[in-house]
């Protein structure tokens, strides 16, 4: 199937509000099941998919709706969905290659950082899309727009890195420590591993952030969902139960 972070207490407030939204009744009209079925999929949406595989079972615009109500921390412990992610992350896609994620994730990187290239790149992608794309490239349209959105990148670009920097603080620095040294010695620490090994290891923490759900990604919603990432057993155990099932009805 291809698409396109349980309690309540479990939940964001972002998730908290889909839930008002979320419909049962479509999922449980395909699985041929009851209103009083137990759990609902808003009630517990991680059980719900792992119960008689209903995971596997749902089509892709049924399945993509928990993501709505699940985060990719709370999948992670579903078996499948880690099975999943790590095929994901063996077949070396490019989203996860080491630039393209250290740009995307720079707080996890421990090497050496050049913000400003980063910046400039998003800066120069705004400008081009905006020669390029908004209207037509038309030239009297697109001269100030393009500046505009270069700038408004910079300054997006500025407030991921402070939202990154607040975040490491809060969740590692000790409350007592003083927050702007903290910081501090976050980014003027020297890194202690070669060039080589700094890159080794920001990959291994990159495969593993993204197979427990702890990357800010939207690739979830395309690996969770997805069974291509299934193993050949998976898949066979799968078309085993549905032919166990049509013998009982």
């Amino acid at each position: 199937m291809n698409e396109e972070h349980v309690l309540p207490s479990a939940y964001s407030s972002h998730t908290s509000k889909s839930l008002l939204h979320f419909d049962d009744r479509p999922i449980l009209e395909y699985l041929r099941l009851g209103d009083d079925h137990h759990p609902l999929p808003s009630a517990d949406p991680i059980t719900f998919l792992q119960q008689n595989q209903h995971l596997k079972r749902l089509p892709p615009h049924l399945l993509s709706s928990f993501g709505s109500i699940t985060t990719p921390k709370q999948r992670t412990s579903i078996p499948t969905v880690r099975n999943r992610r790590l095929k994901f992350v063996d077949s070396q896609p490019l989203e996860l290659e080491f630039e393209n994620a250290r740009d995307k994730w720079p707080d996890l990187w421990k090497g050496p950082r050049d913000w400003r290239k980063i910046a400039e790149r998003e800066k120069q992608d705004e400008r081009a899309w905006a020669e390029t794309r908004f209207l037509n490239g038309e030239k009297q349209h697109v001269g100030k727009l393009g500046s505009l959105l270069g700038e408004y990148a910079e300054e997006r670009e500025a407030e991921r890195i402070r939202a990154s920097r607040r975040q490491i603080l809060e969740e590692f620095i000790p409350e007592e420590e003083d927050s702007e040294d903290s910081e501090d010695a976050i980014h003027t620490a020297a890194p202690d591993d070669s060039p080589e090994e700094a890159k080794a290891n920001f990959e291994r923490l990159i495969r593993e952030h993204f197979i427990y759900g702890l990357l800010d990604s939207h690739i979830y919603n395309y690996v969770d969902w997805s069974d291509q990432w299934d193993s050949d057993n998976d898949r066979f155990d799968e078309e085993r139960w549905f032919d166990d099932e049509e013998e009982s009805v």
